[in-house]
């Protein structure tokens, strides 16, 4: 358990990270992570802020696995260990299965290059990370 959690935590980490440099005006990777139409046209237009909000969200659960195994000596709230441990892993598997249309396993548009990213990458990882999440949750 504690070096899935050590995984996940670095995980997060790192696409906080991808988060921040988009936030503070990186481009390395961005347009590849954003789904679009067969057009070319982004379904979402993110802006820094959001990138930052999200890049948070993903330090926190990463910390959230860091504190969970006791990598330091800060112990969280029960109910955090109680409800996060299952809400990271579902929020992960959802997004795995995706919307249908244009992310996860059973979208519809794949011939985009966030489409056959996200067939390749980014819903396996979801996947992965939601699996792992739920074991460190049952052990």
């Amino acid at each position: 358990m504690i070096l899935l959690s050590i995984l996940l935590s670095l995980i997060f980490f790192t696409l906080a990270m991808f988060h921040f440099i988009w936030a503070a005006g990186g481009s390395y990777g961005f347009a590849a992570s954003l789904p679009t139409k067969e057009t070319g046209e982004r379904v979402l237009n993110p802006k820094k802020v959001d990138s930052a909000i999200v890049g948070l969200g993903l330090t926190a659960f990463g910390l959230f696995y860091v504190f969970k195994v006791g990598l330091f000596p800060y112990e969280l709230p029960a109910w955090v260990i109680q409800y996060g441990g299952w809400i990271i892993p579902a929020v992960f598997i959802l997004r795995s299965i995706g919307e249908f249309r244009y992310v996860g396993f059973f979208k519809r548009v794949k011939n985009t290059e966030f489409g056959r990213m996200d067939s390749r990458f980014y819903a396996p990882l979801c996947l992965g990370i939601g699996v792992a999440g739920v074991i460190v949750a049952v052990v």
